[in-house]
């Protein structure tokens, strides 16, 4: 178990029977996704439909020769676990979020979903001794999973080697830099208002706010970039080096708090605090941004969540300090 997320289990610690039984509640969660899209998009998009139908089927035959083989090796009773419970494993997006994204973006995920089987089909290859199992999961791996996105976009759907790659560059930027500097951004920009202004507000003393702020977001930053960097290793998840993700996690974290600390240098009180709450609003409308850009959330629904979940934190520090 790992400290702090003793509710999963680490990848390395799964027998092989855990393995398998990780492998085909995947295979049937994917054909399921797979079928939510398609239903989705059978109406405006008939071939991109018939894609998703077709990955499906595949993710059936998949799922049918795990339990063949499971049955041969363990018998009847197949473990119920899943990628939630598994640290750092490849997480989907839930099914009612479908009707949210685009039809790109749909082709995106299926790709990302494909690359994901990919990377967990060898890692699992690597942990099994037993050859015929060892087998199985890297031909699922190297036929089932490497190619078959891309044959199934082809035949139903025109499509170009070089958007193929700057898609999946596309993915492994956002993945690396941009969810967890996001997530960083997200925390430092909210969790230290409530202290800074709560600091304003009770001593209207800038330098003794400035050092709180200073303190808070450095404290935030190292912590979300800790964490970051060990809950995940992206040896499966494909998010890319912990290294890289700590870093973009615990600096942006640090500058989201940074942004509405800094105005307290100034050492008139009101004309810091008015600077600093001009530095709230568009830290959170920035926030907004990333999210509809990047992650494809709808704005409204970002707006909702960050801009007045922002102001009640806000709200609640300069109310801490007025009392």
């Amino acid at each position: 178990m790992i400290p702090g997320f003793s509710y999963r289990r680490r990848f390395s610690d799964l027998s092989e029977k855990e393995i398998l039984a990780l492998a085909i509640s995947s295979e049937e969660d994917d054909a399921s996704i797979y079928r939510s899209y398609a239903e989705n998009l059978k109406k405006d998009y008939p071939d991109s439909a018939k894609i998703f139908i077709d990955m499906a089927r595949v993710e059936d035959g998949h799922r049918k020769i795990l339990i063949d083989k499971f049955q041969s090796r363990f018998g009847e009773n197949i473990p119920l676990i899943r990628r939630e419970h598994v640290s750092g494993f490849y997480a989907r997006k839930p099914v009612w979020l479908i009707k949210n994204l685009s039809v790109d973006r749909i082709r995106l995920e299926s790709e990302m979903m494909e690359r994901d089987a990919y990377n967990f089909y060898m890692k699992a290859a690597q942990a099994t001794t037993d050859a015929g199992t060892r087998k199985l999961l890297g031909d699922l791996a190297e036929a089932g999973h490497t190619s078959v996105a891309d044959k199934l976009i082809e035949s139903h759907a025109s499509g170009d080697a070089k958007e193929i790659e700057a898609r999946t560059s596309k993915r492994q930027f956002i993945l690396t830099w941009v969810q967890p500097g996001l997530a960083g951004l997200m925390d430092g920009s909210v969790s230290t208002l409530a202290p800074i202004f709560a600091t304003a507000f009770a001593t209207q003393n800038t330098w003794t706010t400035f050092i709180v702020g200073l303190a808070a977001s450095i404290g935030a930053g190292i912590s979300m970039g800790l964490t970051e960097a060990v809950s995940d290793d992206g040896a499966i998840s494909g998010r890319g080096s912990p290294l890289k993700r700590g870093i973009a996690s615990g600096v942006m974290t640090a500058v989201g708090g940074l942004g509405h600390a800094l105005p307290y240098l100034i050492p008139h009180f009101w004309t810091a605090t008015i600077l600093a709450m001009i530095v709230v609003f568009f830290e959170l409308w920035a926030i907004v941004w990333i999210q509809n850009k990047y992650m494809e959330a709808p704005f409204f629904r970002a707006a909702l969540q960050v801009v007045v979940g922002g102001a009640l934190v806000l709200a609640a520090g300069i109310l801490i300090g007025t009392g």
